[in-house]
């Protein structure tokens, strides 16, 4: 099997997408992905993140790529665009929100492009999901994230009320959220 079958295995899960962490997992030597990048065999799209050209594009793309583009694996889509994604509330995010875990050193603001949000959280493995197969906070962890970032209480109150009547979560967590959001608008 040649690297780029290799890499296309990786992409077939990420949109088309493959970054050098991918590569390293793989055991593929340091520097191949800049060389098929050179051979236009993989288009780069950021430090580190490429894309299969023939790979088809979709309108989750750039969440995908938002997520990838942080370099950790332990990335996911959250806060607002998480509650976009799962159509919880009529939120309409002019920012990507990516959060991952606390670090010594955070990403720098002077690499990061302007339509991205990165929030560190050290996030619990029931606070991580899968949307679209993007990794993504859970429904509950994307509410509570949003309280703290948004201002608009009826943009929370519509998505816990979509997140309990789909079942995406239970009553208590509701509940919890409801008195929280009271008293952070009160």
């Amino acid at each position: 099997m040649t690297i780029r079958e290799r890499l296309w295995e990786a992409a077939l899960d990420q949109y088309g997408y493959v970054t050098s962490g991918d590569a390293a997992r793989l055991n593929i030597p340091d520097g191949e992905l800049p060389k098929l990048a050179a051979r236009r065999k993989l288009v780069r799209v950021a430090q580190g993140v490429y894309r299969f050209p023939e790979f088809a594009v979709s309108p989750n793309d750039q969440l995908m790529e938002a997520v990838l583009w942080t370099r950790d694996p332990l990335a996911a889509l959250s806060h607002e665009s998480a509650l976009d994604a799962y159509e919880l509330s009529d939120v309409n995010p002019d920012v990507i929100h990516v959060t991952v875990p606390r670090r010594k050193n955070p990403i720098r603001r002077n690499n990061m492009p302007a339509e991205y949000v990165i929030h560190y959280q050290d996030l619990e493995p029931g606070q991580r999901g899968w949307w679209e197969q993007i990794p993504t906070v859970a429904p509950a962890t994307a509410i509570d994230q949003a309280m703290l970032t948004t201002a608009r209480p009826d943009l929370i109150r519509q998505a816990i009320d979509q997140a309990l009547s789909r079942g995406l979560i239970n009553r208590a967590t509701a509940a919890r959220q409801r008195k929280a959001l009271r008293e952070a608008f009160t």
